[in-house]
């Protein structure tokens, strides 16, 4: 019999940050994590969520500024860290669980500029990933559970069938 890993994944967000505030996010111990990037998108308008990434080999303030060639003037940034009574430790956070929790937020969040590897997602595991977004998450939905985003268990057709069959 497999066990399989249940991931309850907490994050503390903080923000807004702006551009110039990134120096203050170099912190080698501390600023990792995930971050949202929010700014003015011609479809979706003033204040859109743009982008969520991963800073898990570099600073928040270094992996942020990478992306410097498509910031418009207002841009917002938020910054999350694990947190929580039970945290996993440095290898676990970085190597999987921040790559769960990115994947999760992106596909239940969908950014405008979150393109790449969106077809190329691990059903399995993220159907046992529950994410916590606490403090500032801005426009995130507050908590997530991987099951409820599952394709196959969710699927519109599904809906309508329980609905049906219920009455």
């Amino acid at each position: 019999m497999e066990i399989v890993k249940e991931y309850l994944i907490q994050i503390q967000w903080n923000g807004p940050y702006t551009f110039e505030d990134l120096s203050s996010l170099q912190n080698e111990e501390t600023d990792y994590g995930i971050y949202q990037i929010y700014g003015k998108h011609i479809v979706y308008g003033e204040n859109a969520l743009l982008y969520i990434g991963q800073s898990n080999q570099q600073t928040f303030g270094t992996r942020i500024k990478q992306h410097s060639y498509w910031f418009e003037d207002d841009f917002s940034i938020y910054v999350g860290r694990l947190s929580g009574s039970h945290t996993s430790t440095d290898d676990i956070w970085a190597d999987d669980e921040i790559n769960l929790a990115e994947s999760l937020l992106i596909n239940v969040h969908t950014p405008a500029y979150n393109t790449m590897n969106t077809n190329t997602i691990n059903y399995s595991k993220l159907e046992h990933v529950h994410i916590l977004n606490l403090g500032q998450y801005k426009n995130l939905l507050p908590e997530l559970s991987g099951i409820k985003w599952i394709t196959k268990l969710y699927h519109p057709d599904d809906i309508y069938r329980y609905i049906w069959e219920d009455k």
